[in-house]
């Protein structure tokens, strides 16, 4: 297994291209909210230095694959996710760990968005390459319907 996978030295792996435009087909985002120089999705994205978490994204349908570590702020991301579809009833798409134990999940997404399980381990990307093994930990899409909270959970 790729050990920058399990480790918290790289927070930054992209979303793999495939599965980013299956989401972006159906909700045409227009903000990457989390991204890099090189693992942006949108023509509009806030890196690191920019600060996503200290933005507004009001107007925007925001694409998120937030940092997975307690260090990358990553129950910060997942807030930020939650309080701006309903501050500015936009949607938010998140692809996020599956941590269904954690406080996070349980505050944030759990009764609040729609929750989409994926099937199998996602293989993050990094500068347009794939990881040589897949991530460690199950994934799913965490998708805010603007000011709608919702209980749906459904398998993909």
């Amino acid at each position: 297994m790729d050990k920058v996978l399990m480790s918290t030295g790289k927070d930054d792996w992209g979303t793999p291209q495939e599965l980013y435009d299956r989401l972006n087909k159906e909700f045409n985002f227009t903000l990457d909210a989390c991204a890099s120089t090189y693992n942006y999705k949108c023509d509009k994205y806030y890196t690191k230095e920019q600060d996503g978490l200290n933005k507004s994204w009001k107007g925007e349908t925001v694409f998120c694959n937030p940092p997975y570590s307690r260090e990358g702020g990553q129950a910060k991301w997942i807030e930020k996710c939650y309080k701006e579809a309903k501050e500015h009833d936009i949607t938010v798409v998140a692809l996020l760990p599956a941590r269904t134990d954690t406080k996070v999940f349980h505050n944030f997404v759990i009764g609040k968005a729609e929750i989409r399980f994926i099937k199998g381990r996602v293989k993050l990307e990094d500068k347009n390459r794939k990881a040589k093994d897949a991530a460690p930990f199950p994934s799913m899409i965490a998708v805010y319907h603007g000011n709608q909270d919702s209980d749906k959970v459904i398998s993909v």
